[in-house]
């Protein structure tokens, strides 16, 4: 519990005892670490930060991480213009200072809201180290801008961190060498653990925004420092606060979806695309001499989707939608300037998202630690709309969980459809064959059309949606490639066969992609199909035979359906029902993916899921269920119509008949005269376990009230009974009674292992499924006859699982009883 806490502030004391030592030492001629060196340390620590923070403790967890996390990316970029300056890239005085201040001016705003509200909320060493690492930027910067602010200012600030981090690691061991009797004051991680834990559990807060803010407020700082005269210049030198916001902001990105929010995950992806522009765009002295021109529809396209996503966005709360407005205008601001990030008018709003990023990290902050909030108007619009016949937001524990099974993150196809309007509405601008790089175009396709829809396909992957995780994966293996190579100029009349031969093997693949989505629905048929459009125009430019506006018509095709797929999947996230559909599978086939309409999916880790089932098969349904080995399809004993079913939706072969499970044996203690005792006794030696035992047929069959569907389970001499190993199937039993079981696969057909299989090959055959995700083992039980166990022999009829001498030692310690 306390491990991540110890680690992230003995980090931050190393990192300051590090710098403390730099800075003491900068008045002599030769530094006394290395600015090389330094930097690289700095990026070590930074990383441990990361780590720290991500794996926060519970107890005082948005606070940590957002210091963790704040400090972690301050010396990331910190670390790499030292290395910079080490390498005498950033070699004379100004431009050490124009690299260093904008992000030094960040850090001590956003360390000093960390620092009020740590003091706020009573955590008082966070708010010490936040406050002294605050005050140490500051005086940095003074000491830049005057000779009269000495080094040993900054030093002395360093050196309050080392000793508050000192106090911390003393009050850490005191606590385990006197087993938690000494505790420190501030260093006794484990008190309000209760109230903590519980905390979260209320509604799904994103403790990561108010670090993706902070990266708002580092990129705009770099631009809005050289309009207000802060820096002389805009220059290489500031490309790692740039890309170090970036590269942050998509893991932010992550974590945002982890944390279950699908709205800021997709802003925070968007954010990180600007920021990764930025930075490129201050390359560009190493390749051109004149600043590079932007692409309006691009930028106009970016906007609108700032727009729908404000709109979305204000639906859960108002202020985070008006921020979002800021950008809108920034898009704007940068459309109608053709040099962009260079021109007064986009640095101007650049300064308006760093106060209002500066505000909202403060309101975000505030509010997930302090029990009194300031108010946002989250409340209001859901109040408006909970009159709305048409309009219903969607609310509840399983807001975000995938149709089938589990996953650990929100659904991310929002941002990987919108990578796709951005990346076609960047291609359709043309460029010069002669100065490639004259026209920002590659961080468009790149980062969004390629980077981000990448996180989108595994994102997809994880929550099981195998094909679309495919598609989004290929899709921006292309963007990439072909974005380098064509937006790159690396390739000319001598590669165009080489670049011609890959095109076509990308097209194959999306050839089978475009099959598979007939079986999917309407909208990604034509999504994947317009995509293949894009393919060809690719294809005939690189063979130089591309006719007049046919690569804009596709781009603007794709674009389009893209777009759709955005709204309908924002409208599926925010909304319940389907405002915007994206349509039923062209082809289907009975029994494959038959369930998607008919058959209850219920998580198998719910106990409310497992006494839906209960309820079913009592009410005479048939169920596929998790068990110890492979997934099973099941009926009550005492409902002999389901029995029937059962039967029958398998196409039961005569030589594998249905087999019974009971949870203990009290089920069938009332025949337990019936049994010879060595039997019994050997079922209770056996039970529970992944063991069937085929015993004789007798009277004891009629307690379980089968009736005539008795002649379905076992043959006319026995029956194979089991208690399985699994406690949720065991409970399902304790609920129904006895069940008979079968595995949930047409007959002569593999075991099933996981609940897609269950959908996949009896859908449309089944009135329910728990999911529990993959089978703990994909070997089915031993299979142990029991028909002659009174002359003190078994028999196997399957070895599974279970080994044949296992079994036979339990036999023999219990003929030894």
């Amino acid at each position: 519990e306390s491990l991540h806490s110890s680690i992230g502030l003995l980090g931050i004391s190393a990192g300051s005892l590090l710098l403390a030592v730099h800075f003491y030492g900068l008045p002599g001629a030769a530094p006394l670490i290395p600015s090389t060196a330094l930097g690289v340390l700095l990026l070590v620590l930074s990383s441990l930060l990361a780590y720290a923070g991500i794996r926060r403790s519970l107890r005082n967890a948005s606070l940590f991480l957002s210091l963790c996390l704040t400090i972690s990316v301050f010396w990331c970029g910190y670390g790499v213009v030292f290395i910079l300056g080490g390498q005498g890239v950033v070699n004379n005085t100004g431009d050490f200072r124009n690299a260093l201040v904008p992000g030094l001016v960040t850090f001590t705003l956003a360390l000093l809201i960390i620092a009020v509200v740590g003091f706020l909320c009573r955590e008082v060493i966070l708010a010490m180290i936040a406050s002294a690492v605050s005050l140490a930027s500051a005086h940095e910067v003074a000491m830049h801008y005057s000779t009269a602010f000495g080094s040993s200012a900054v030093a002395c600030n360093y050196m309050i961190v080392c000793l508050v981090g000192g106090y911390f690691a003393l009050g850490r061991i005191l606590y385990f060498l006197t087993k938690e009797k000494i505790a420190l004051p501030g260093t006794d991680l484990a008190k309000k653990k209760t109230h903590e834990q519980i905390q979260p559990t209320s509604g799904s807060v994103n403790h990561f925004a108010v670090t993706g803010l902070i990266l708002n407020m580092l990129s705009a700082s770099v631009f809005g420092c050289r309009l207000l005269g802060v820096t002389d210049k805009l220059f290489i030198g500031q490309v790692p606060w740039l890309w170090a916001a970036g590269i942050y902001q998509i893991g932010i990105c992550i974590l945002s979806y982890r944390a279950m929010d699908v709205l800021m995950a997709t802003f925070f992806g968007f954010t990180s695309i600007l920021k990764f522009a930025g930075g490129y765009c201050l390359l560009y002295p190493i390749w051109q001499p004149e600043e590079p021109s932007f692409p309006t529809p691009f930028l106009v396209v970016f906007s609108i989707l700032f727009v729908v996503l404000a709109l979305f966005l204000t639906l859960k709360s108002p202020v985070d939608g008006l921020y979002l407005l800021v950008y809108v205008a920034y898009c704007i601001a940068l459309a109608c300037h053709p040099k962009g990030f260079f021109e007064g008018g986009p640095q101007g709003v650049d300064v308006a998202v760093f106060v209002a990023s500066a505000l909202m990290a403060l309101i975000h902050l505030y509010n997930v630690k302090a029990s009194a909030k300031i108010p946002t108007g989250k409340g209001a619009v859901k109040a408006l709309l909970a009159h709305s016949s048409f309009l219903k937001l969607r609310e509840g524990a399983d807001l975000h969980a995938p149709y089938l099974g589990y996953s650990k993150y929100a659904d991310a196809e929002v941002l990987g459809y919108a990578c796709s309007v951005l990346a076609s509405f960047a291609i359709t601008m043309t460029g010069d064959p002669q100065a490639p790089l004259a026209t920002v175009v590659i961080p468009w396709v790149v980062v969004a059309g390629g980077i981000l829809k990448l996180l989108s396909g595994s994102v997809a992957f994880a929550r099981g949606k195998t094909l679309e995780s495919s598609a989004f994966i290929l899709y921006a293996v292309m963007w990439i490639i072909w974005g380098l190579t064509r937006y790159g100029g690396l390739y000319g009349t001598t590669r165009s066969f080489h670049a011609a031969v890959g095109i076509i093997a990308f097209m194959l693949f999306n050839g089978f992609i475009v099959f598979c989505t007939l079986f999917l629905n309407i909208a990604w048929f034509f999504y994947s199909l317009t995509f293949l459009l894009i393919a060809i125009s690719f294809l005939l430019e690189a063979i130089h035979a591309l006719p007049a506006g046919y690569d804009i018509a596709a781009t603007l095709l794709f674009g389009l359906v893209s777009f759709y797929c955005f709204l309908s999947a924002l409208f599926n996230s925010i909304f319940e029902g389907s405002c915007l559909p994206m349509g039923r599978a062209i082809v289907q086939f009975s029994g494959v993916g038959g369930g998607m309409t008919k058959c209850l999916h219920l998580p198998a880790r719910k106990a409310s899921s497992v006494k839906r089932i209960a309820d079913i098969l009592k009410n005479g349904g048939t169920c596929g269920i998790p068990t110890d080995t492979v997934y099973v399809l099941v009926a009550a004993c005492n409902r002999p119509d389901a029995v029937e079913k059962a039967h029958h939706s398998k196409r039961q072969a005569q030589d594998r008949p249905m087999s019974l499970w009971i949870s203990s044996l009290k089920q069938l203690e009332p025949a337990k005269h019936l049994f010879a005792p060595l039997l019994w006794d050997f079922m209770e030696a056996a039970w529970p376990s992944p063991i069937s035992l085929v015993v004789p047929r007798g009277e004891w069959v009629d307690f379980l009230g089968m009736k005539d569907s008795a002649k379905y389970v076992g043959t006319p001499q026995s029956i194979a009974v089991r208690i399985p190993d699994c406690s949720v199937t065991t409970h399902l039993i304790d609920l129904v009674g006895p069940i008979v079981v079968t595995s949930a696969n047409p007959t002569g057909e593999a075991d099933t292992t996981h609940h897609n299989q269950v959908y996949a090959k009896l859908g449309d055959k089944v009135d329910a499924v728990l999911c529990d995700g993959p089978s703990p083992e994909n070997i089915a039980s031993t299979v142990v006859d029991c028909t002659k166990i009174d002359s003190g022999n078994i028999g196997f009829f399957r070895v599974g699982i279970i080994p044949k001498s296992q079994v036979l030692q339990i036999l023999e310690q219990v003929q030894k009883k």
